[in-house]
């Protein structure tokens, strides 16, 4: 068991002074694997409360989401990092692929009980995993909610080249000697380069915090290879390959600007969803949970809202 103590200490200015309070930490034995979890308890429960379970991004864990959290006071968040990434021990008994995660995700749901009426959220490359898990379990939760979802195969279009100059990155990263592959995946320049990439905001602060943010988490991976695993999972599926058999009702909350999630990619997967609600943040690329999350966690409350238990 760990305790909220543990946390790293966080920028007071950007985060309120009850989320602390609200804070659990756990770890619970999975396969062979430990996984570590954060519950955020709500400060009072109503008749709109609900449990969101929530699936952050590739080389992210937990913290990613935190400020979502925080503005949410009145739901209760559960939030794992995924196997292989933060404080949570690498799968043991297969690779880190799509369809892995997903048997994670049930795992997890059996292991603390969560039923039907659990809320699935996923952020970027949770999208992909929350997306394909719904598919292949229909009544598993309701409803789903992906914020800056992959909706497009990242090897196409205009962000093709990039794409595929991250994949020799880690592929390289997976072949040299270990401490120094280890070393340049987690080169503060190169992490900074990527930072700098999606952030959008100009406020310097903020822009501080981000930077600080994924200095201090980017890096919490378990190993070189199930690093490079993850990451070929995440540029080798998308949401839209699956949006047909999500039947359930979906919220998707864009970023405008997003260079790696395109806006134009959004309008095409909500087109394809049965019930899909699509929500535009303007200003804003792929940090949502960064840089937007009060009008975020405003789309969540609303979509829960118009979609009961």
């Amino acid at each position: 068991m760990r305790t909220a103590d543990s946390e790293p200490s966080t920028t007071p200015s950007f985060f309120s002074s009850s989320l602390a309070a609200r804070t659990r930490a756990s770890d619970v034995g999975l396969r062979g694997g430990t996984v570590a979890y954060w519950t955020y308890e709500p400060v009072r429960t109503t008749p709109e409360t609900r449990t969101i379970l929530v699936i952050h991004g590739f080389r992210g864990d937990h913290h990613g989401l935190l400020r979502v959290a925080d503005q949410l006071p009145d739901m209760r968040l559960i939030m794992p990092d995924l196997p292989g990434f933060g404080s949570s021990e690498a799968f043991v008994d297969g690779e880190h692929s799509v369809r892995r995660y997903g048997q994670f995700i049930g795992d997890f749901m059996e292991a603390l009980g969560l039923g039907p009426d659990t809320v699935l959220l996923g952020h970027s490359f949770g999208s992909i995993i929350a997306a394909h898990f719904v598919a292949d379990h229909p009544q598993a939760v309701r409803p789903l909610i992906l914020v800056n979802p992959i909706a497009a195969p990242a090897l196409e279009g205009p962000k093709g080249l990039m794409t595929r100059l991250a994949v020799l990155y880690y592929r390289v990263s997976a072949r040299l000697p270990h401490t120094l592959g280890l070393l340049l995946l987690r080169s503060r320049l190169i992490v900074r380069v990527m930072s700098v990439a999606m952030a959008k905001t100009k406020d310097k602060e903020l822009l501080r915090f981000i930077h600080g943010q994924h200095h201090a988490y980017f890096s919490a991976f378990a190993n070189r290879e199930s690093l490079l695993e993850s990451f070929t999972a995440s540029v080798s599926s998308n949401v839209s390959e699956v949006a047909a058999k999500l039947t359930l009702p979906v919220l998707l909350v864009a970023g405008e600007k997003d260079e790696i999630a395109l806006l134009r990619d959004q309008h095409k997967l909500a087109a394809l969803l049965p019930d899909g609600t699509l929500e535009v943040i303007p200003g804003v690329g792929h940090l949502i949970h960064y840089e937007t999350p009060e009008p975020a966690a405003g789309f969540i409350r609303r979509f829960l809202k118009d979609h009961a238990a």
